[in-house]
């Protein structure tokens, strides 16, 4: 019998890429109600299950947190301002107003009785040092200390990371917490400012293909290395850390280590062409290099993602040009 299986859950950021996935993973797992909260609109979550309980709220306010904590035993604390480097760059106060959301949510999942508390927290919290190089070392958890996070959104993260430490250890809120490296997929944002890497790049390959320039525009240098998560790998991933006995937070990445040319490479071999690559130095790229070091959760839940980046990104790729043709924008 897992936490999840019989249980009443929230999920917190319902309406965003990740959260939307992680409600119907919940449902699948057996969880016997899932409550879905999120600031936007109806109209603007990404999806919607008719079987949730979807309410809008806005969880940087108290009241609304007590609400969404009534009658649950597992709350899943998605629910962020954030998007990809060109909006974390230049957000930077906005990113931090979400310790609001952190903090208003942990007390009110202590004051509701809640049994379990899921807070995903970013790779961002890394120290800035240990990322400099492209050739870099894979991040272990350690790592995030002496703190030299993401300015801003990086910041936040680490600092509700040990809210989320002291509220279990002060109060007994039972806390998990795992650190996403860059996660894609399908429904997600691919378009108007906040997209990261993978859907970026699959938009701009897809938009010079269909309108002929065959010319991308890429940040920075190209040679900044990154790993990415598919979206699946993710919601299981974070249903195996939930559901486990592991307190400090956790790397939940893959470790499969590409440069932003090579991943530009596999979006052009998709699509089935051959762009002429323009390079914006002064453009957001944020750090020279990072990679998820799997070590810890391999040993301890025998978890590595399953969808390789080329299978992950022609997945991504087809939903997105399949929303380009419809007219479709993003959320």
């Amino acid at each position: 019998m897992t936490p999840i299986r019989g249980s009443h859950v929230l999920v917190c950021g319902a309406g965003g890429f990740i959260g939307g996935h992680l409600v119907n993973t919940l449902f699948a797992e057996g969880a016997a109600t899932v409550r879905a909260v999120d600031v936007k609109p109806f109209d603007e979550w990404y999806q919607k299950n008719p079987s949730a309980d979807s309410l809008v709220l806005d969880l940087q306010l108290r009241e609304p947190c007590v609400k969404a904590t009534e009658g649950v035993d597992s709350v899943f604390q998605l629910a962020a301002d954030m998007g990809g480097m060109g909006f974390i760059e230049n957000n930077k106060a906005l990113c931090m107003l979400s310790v609001l959301t952190n903090t208003h949510m942990l007390v009110a999942a202590r004051e509701a009785g809640v049994k379990r508390f899921f807070y995903s927290s970013s790779a961002c919290v890394y120290n800035g040092d240990k990322q400099t190089s492209a050739d870099v070392v894979p991040l272990k958890e350690e790592d995030a200390y002496p703190a030299l996070p993401e300015d801003g959104y990086g910041w936040e993260k680490l600092f509700s990371e040990r809210m989320c430490r002291h509220f279990r250890e002060d109060y007994g809120l039972e806390t998990r917490v795992a650190r996403f490296h860059n996660v894609y997929g399908p429904l997600g944002t691919w378009t108007g400012g906040r997209e990261k890497a993978p859907a970026a790049i699959s938009r701009k390959v897809l938009e010079a293909k269909h309108s002929g320039s065959h010319e991308i525009e890429i940040w920075g240098d190209g040679h900044q290395t990154r790993s990415f998560m598919y979206i699946d790998d993710c919601t299981k991933g974070v249903v195996d850390i939930f559901n486990s006995d592991i307190l400090e937070p956790i790397n939940l990445g893959s470790s499969e280590l590409v440069t932003i040319n090579q991943l530009v490479d596999i979006a052009e071999d998709i699509a089935g062409v051959k762009l002429k690559r323009n390079y914006n130095l002064s453009a957001p790229k944020g750090v020279n290099g990072r990679n998820s070091d799997n070590t810890l959760i391999q040993k301890l839940l025998g978890w590595e993602p399953s969808i390789r980046l080329r299978d992950g990104m022609e997945r991504t790729m087809a939903w997105i040009e399949e929303q380009m043709l419809a007219g479709v924008s993003s959320k």
